[in-house]
């Protein structure tokens, strides 16, 4: 029986032939509509989007109040060209405590991350293994009941607590419901100031789950393999459905970062430098002093001109995954 006599399917965006989506966008693919009632009744959208969700549709949407969206998955391999990320306006905590942007995150500091043993320390970041400021592209923004958000790309890994069982699983599959791990801050009770408070970690659930288009995208690597986005706990990983799998895959490239980090610190250590008690020329010193200013100024130049795109060895191990691990492993 018709419910709407007369109401047709009015398909607003189909194939995207003129680059108005995300990089990444499924319009580019033909597995994307956009999608109205003829009437163009907002009413009758709820009634639609479940029509939509059971016809077959992986995502189904409010993607604006003018249209529907649905997609179905990709089936290209250009999950593995983008990765998982989050968007630069995401605030990581520093070794000193204080917030700023991960747009400003540079390689070699150390950010709040959860270690194997469920404790809150400061890791350091070993590299972006995607850093693409100027990129746009489709997130997944999960709002908790205390009002966190944590906004990342479908196929990025996040710890969850699904009918209590804790696991770890792409964001593209956390329900209204499940739970994810946050950290907030309570009054300390080790301290007689009323203002005092410490953080600490807790499950929160999930209240609302929507994709949104945002600017910036960033991936850091951290030695734990796991970081603190907005104060939510997320993995640094993404792509295989495995925190274990992945955190092994990229141990290579932290025992490279560590031997070269050693080797650094030893070439440092035997370096000649100049005797502070040595009588050296005054003019000389003045000399080798701005010369040393020069230098500084300019690797803050060149440390200010990160690397961009996607970094190789994630790259490369995107490649082979496909030939060693089974389908249902991988996003």
């Amino acid at each position: 029986m018709n419910q709407w006599p007369g109401v047709k399917l009015r398909v607003t965006e189909g194939w995207d032939e003129e680059g108005k989506h995300a990089t990444d966008s499924l319009h580019y693919e033909g597995r994307a509509v956009d999608v109205t009632t003829s009437d163009r009744d907002r009413s009758k959208y709820g009634m639609l989007a479940r029509l939509a969700f059971e016809a077959g549709f992986d995502w189904v949407y409010y993607e604006s109040r003018s249209h529907i969206h649905c997609s179905v998955k990709s089936e290209s391999s250009s999950v593995g060209k983008s990765g998982g990320c989050f968007p630069g306006k995401s605030l990581i905590r520093t070794s000193d405590g204080s917030q700023k942007a991960l747009s400003e995150l540079k390689v070699g500091e150390k950010v709040a991350a959860l270690d194997s043993r469920g404790n809150v320390v400061y890791s350091e970041v070993l590299a972006f293994m995607d850093r693409q400021p100027m990129e746009k592209r489709q997130f997944i923004k999960l709002t908790t009941a205390s009002g966190k958000h944590l906004t990342l790309t479908p196929a990025h890994l996040v710890p969850v607590q699904q009918s209590d069982k804790e696991t770890v699983t792409f964001a593209a599959r956390v329900k209204i419901g499940d739970r994810i791990l946050i950290q907030d801050s309570v009054p300390s009770i080790l301290s007689s100031s009323s203002s005092a408070e410490e953080l600490r970690l807790r499950w929160d659930s999930v209240i609302e789950a929507k994709l949104i288009l945002d600017s910036g995208v960033y991936a850091p690597l951290t030695s734990e393999g796991t970081i603190l986005i907005d104060d939510v706990v997320a993995s640094c990983y993404a792509v295989v459905d495995s925190q274990t799998v992945a955190h092994y895959a990229f141990m290579p490239f932290r025992v490279f970062h560590y031997i070269q980090s050693s080797l650094e610190n030893i070439y440092s250590f035997f370096v000649p430098s100049y005797n502070s008690f040595s009588e050296v020329p005054e003019k000389k010193l003045e000399e080798d002093q701005d010369l040393a200013t020069n230098e500084i100024h300019d690797r803050k130049i060149e440390d200010s001109d990160e690397p961009q795109g996607v970094h190789w060895y994630p790259s490369f191990l995107y490649k082979i995954s496909a030939y060693i691990l089974p389908s249902s492993m991988i996003y």
